[in-house]
């Protein structure tokens, strides 16, 4: 089955790109969650234009990609989210808690370029990784606090 990614999948592609998957895969777990669309011959301007917004989203090229890190790292961004009196936390601290603590904070960051490799499910500083461009990743430090 062919499909156009309208969403980046790790280990398939990036938006814009045309797929070749297992029929399964597709019908079943791709499109139903809008990850990708079936590829017509008319579907070359969804093509282009998904591929045009992430050409708008992206980082120029590693001259801004390494402008950009610098200003990630270069400072500690503090996330507040709701804890117990001890200090627990009620769950783990999301990507799109950490995204609006960066861009209240004046950074330049999409939810899906953050990776946290194991859930954050404390209180105190942490590290996690930005993946700015292709080539630079960035370590970002957070303070996770009670908000």
């Amino acid at each position: 089955m062919k499909l156009i990614l309208t969403q980046e999948v790790s280990g398939l592609g990036a938006a814009g790109d045309v797929v070749e998957v297992k029929d399964g895969y597709g019908r079943n777990y791709l499109i139903p969650r809008g990850l990708g669309i079936r590829w017509t011959r008319g579907g070359e301007k969804t093509i282009d234009s998904i591929k045009k917004a992430r050409n708008a989203r992206a980082v120029r090229d590693s001259d801004h990609a390494a402008e950009v890190k610098a200003k990630l790292e270069g400072q500690t961004y503090d996330v507040k989210v709701r804890s117990h009196d001890s200090g627990r936390l009620y769950g783990a601290v999301t990507i799109a808690e950490i995204a609006d603590a960066i861009t209240a904070a004046g950074g330049e960051v999409d939810k899906r370029t953050i990776i946290v490799d194991q859930p954050i499910k404390a209180m105190g500083a942490h590290t996690i990784s930005v993946k700015v461009h292709d080539d630079v990743t960035a370590s970002v430090k957070l303070n996770i606090q009670p908000a």
